[in-house]
Formats: C-alpha cells, structure tokens, sequence
C-alpha cells in the first residue's frame, strides 16, 4: 500500500502515513447541515421573547445574528462526530485511543463548506505464539504439617477464655489499628506475640499499654510471611519488599486460656456432628486452606503467562500519537514530557490488552449476557453459602442475579472477571506448562523471592 495513497469514500477520505498512522478528513458542506439549522433557528424564532418585537415576530435576520453561528458549530460539531464514528465503523478500522484533530485545522466558520482533520493510531498486525521454550510453572499450593499445627492452635486460641489486661506480657494476644496513610494501609488486626520476628519487634511491644502508639517497621515484622499480608490486609504484590514504617496503636490485650480440642469445638466450627475427631478436623482444616491457595497460584500463572506473552508477541505501536493522545485522555491535560512518561508505564499494559482482544476473540471467549447470569448465580450461591444458606430458592437466585446485573459497574467488574477467568482456562489448556506441588511458604519463596 503506498505511503500517500487515499482512500475516497462520499466527502471522507483518508490518508495512510504509515502502517500505524493516518489522517482522516472530513468535507462538510452546506447541504449537510442547513436543513436542521434553519430548523432550529425557526424554532427559536417562535419562543424569543425579544423587546419591541412580538412573540412568534421576530425578524429571522436578527435570530441569525444572534443564534446562527452558535446553532452552527452545533450541527456542525454532530454531524463530524456522527460521521467520524461512523466511517470508522463501516471501514472496520481497529484504532488506538480516540481520533486526534490536527492543530493546524483552523475552521472559518463565517463560510458555508468546512473541513477537518483528525489523526488516528491503527492496531498493529502480529501473531501470538502460545508455545514456551521453556514452559511456565503452574504451581498447586499444599497446606503442610506445621500450617495445620498452627492452625490449629489458632483455633484453640479464637475459642478460648479471654481475661482482659492493661499490660503486655508475652505470652499474650494484642488487637490494635495498623496505618500508613502513603501506602493506603488501614488495618484492625489481632495477633499474638509469637508472630513477631526480631528481639527488637517483641521489645517494642513487651510491656505495652492499652493506647500506646508503636512505630514500627513491615519488612522482617512477621516470623511468616503470610502474616504481612493477613494483618495488614495487602495482597501478594503489594506486600512482596514492602518496607516502610507504620503506626500500630493498641487498643486491646488480652490473655487467652485456648479451648480444648473436644465435639463442643469441633460443633461450633462445622455444625453438629460434621466433624467428630481430630483427624477429621486437621482435614477439613487441610481442604479449606488448599482450596484458598487455588486463586494465588492461579494469579502467579495468569500473571506469567502475561509476561511470556508480551515480551514473546513482537509488534510496533504508533507511540508518538498514543503520546499525544495521553496528553487530552485524562481529566487533567499533560505536558508532551508527562505524556511520555505515562506512555512508558502504560505500554507493557497497553500490549497485553490487544494481545489479550485478539485472544479473546480468535478463540470465541467473549463473555455473553448467558455466561454473565450463569457466571454471577454461582458467585451469589456460593456467598450465601458462607453465611449459612445453602438451599436458596432458584427465584431468590433470579431475584438477586437481576439486581446485580442492573447495576452497570457491577456488569464491568463481573465481565472482567469471567474474561479473566475464560483466558485462564484457555491458557492451562494452550500454553506449555509443567506442574509443581509445594507447600505455601515454598510457593512464597519460590514465586516472590521471600
């Protein structure tokens, strides 16, 4: 195709700069427009309330004068709009961002024919290749011997006697209020004193009162590193090499006499007579950790896999436009430096996403309205299911489906996570992986470096 060549269609053409690039110009003459001008202007003629003219008498000519321009970039500004999209539907021209309006279109708008240009940034052509040399590692996260102990005891201790105290010794459980206002941390926790890490971290809290204020630091706090993320309510990423400061006020300390392992326990955990034995327990403690594990790993693989892709799929991208739209995308304007600089933080997103589109649609894994009602009434089972409803009518499911679907954030957020989902699957299906079994704080060190 050569580099100037134009495409001609009505009063739209459109000029290819390069594979990535083009103008589009958009001829508008005064038969598009004067139709429903004169309209409007007819009708504002009829309600002006004007001194020294009746109603409904207005002269036209004083009606243009005041109204005309500003009816006309109106119906000017629709028509463009109306035709801009259209024509970039109907040629199924796949563009980045929004089309850009040239700066150097300076509209007389005191003539009767206009016209503009606007830039536009078209998708890349690539491939994707599913197949690693090496393959990703999809990991199965097992719950070890010492979790379950600490489990456990955990357990013993959440059901035990509690004896308030006004001073910390260290044997004693301690609830209080993390907050790092920077990092957005703020965390009600409990934890007992065994789970600190450090002779210095236990000090600080040995001989406590109730209303201290402690400063103290994330990295090395806790003897696991689950617990970072437990107390602090952060996920994976966020906590891998957090090291920052935060305050933890106390608020409550409390000694606790742990409960014994007896049917009483095992009936207040599961309900009576689901579990009878202590085997019983530490497997049903097993099952329950392991199907948590679950979505970690699948993130790690997902969150892999979308590595491997964007650094295997090779492809150009029309970068000195995608900058310049940054500039007027977002609600403030950027500077070309700012511009450039959101760019390259975008960019490894900015790849995944039409990778992503053209996965999603090469190997029919849209989300349509059926997956969404069916996707949704599993997720509303399973959550009333936690609060103990486990026989919920199909028309109190119906009745809740049809109000989360109504709601359109909630219809984003839930395709998002059906996507999310329907790639995962097509990827433990399509890309090359191999298998690892491990227990999480392997996982941790292994995956995260921890």
């Amino acid at each position: 195709m050569p580099s100037n060549f134009y495409y001609i269609k009505m009063n739209i053409t459109r000029e290819s700069i390069d594979k990535l690039n083009a103008v589009v110009k958009i001829e508008i003459t005064k038969v598009d427009y004067f139709d429903n001008v004169e309209k409007i202007l007819t009708d504002y003629r009829k309600t002006a309330n004007i001194p020294g003219f009746r109603k409904g008498q207005v002269p036209m000519g004083l009606v243009k004068k005041q109204h005309g321009k500003n009816v006309l970039v109106d119906e000017v500004n629709k028509i463009l709009q109306s035709s801009l999209g259209k024509y970039l539907t109907d040629e199924k021209l796949d563009v980045l961002g929004s089309p850009l309006p040239k700066t150097d279109s300076d509209v007389d708008w005191d003539g009767e024919d206009f016209s503009f240009e606007f830039e536009i940034g078209l998708s890349p052509e690539f491939d994707i290749e599913l197949n690693a040399k090496k393959a990703i590692t999809k990991y199965t996260i097992t719950a070890d011997k010492k979790m379950i102990d600490d489990q456990l005891v955990n357990i013993q201790k959440q059901y035990g006697k509690l004896t308030p105290k006004t001073v910390i010794d260290k044997d004693d459980e301690v609830t209080g209020v993390f907050f790092n206002d920077s990092e957005g941390i703020e965390s009600t926790a409990t934890f007992t004193l065994d789970k600190l890490k450090g002779k210095s971290n236990l000090k600080s809290f040995t001989t406590a009162k109730i209303g201290d204020v402690l400063t103290l630091k994330t990295k090395g706090l806790f003897q696991e590193s689950q617990d970072l993320m437990t107390y602090l309510k952060l996920d994976n990423e966020t906590v891998n090499g957090l090291d920052v400061q935060v305050a933890f006020t106390i608020s409550e300390i409390n000694s606790r006499e742990k409960a014994e392992l007896d049917q009483e326990l095992f009936d207040k955990l599961f309900g009576p007579g689901n579990i009878k034995t202590v085997t019983e327990l530490r497997a049903k403690i097993t099952e329950d950790a392991e199907k948590q594990f679950v979505q970690q790993a699948d993130q790690k693989f997902l969150n892999d896999v979308t590595e491997f892709l964007v650094d295997k799929t090779k492809f150009d991208l029309p970068v000195q436009f995608l900058q310049k739209w940054i500039q007027t995308a977002g609600e403030e304007r950027l500077d070309a430096v700012q511009a450039k600089e959101e760019y390259e933080k975008s960019e490894k997103s900015m790849r995944y996403q039409l990778i992503e589109s053209k996965l999603v649609v090469e190997n029919n894994l849209q989300v349509n309205f059926d997956d969404l009602k069916a996707y949704t009434s599993e997720m509303i089972k399973t959550q009333m299911a936690q609060y103990g409803q486990m026989n919920p009518t199909e028309k109190e499911i119906e009745d809740i489906v049809a109000r989360v679907l109504s709601n359109q954030d909630e219809v984003k957020r839930i395709s998002e996570q059906l996507t999310s989902k329907k790639l995962l699957d097509f990827y433990k299906e399509k890309v090359s992986c191999k298998d690892k079994k491990l227990s999480y704080d392997a996982f941790v060190k292994e995956a995260y470096g921890k």
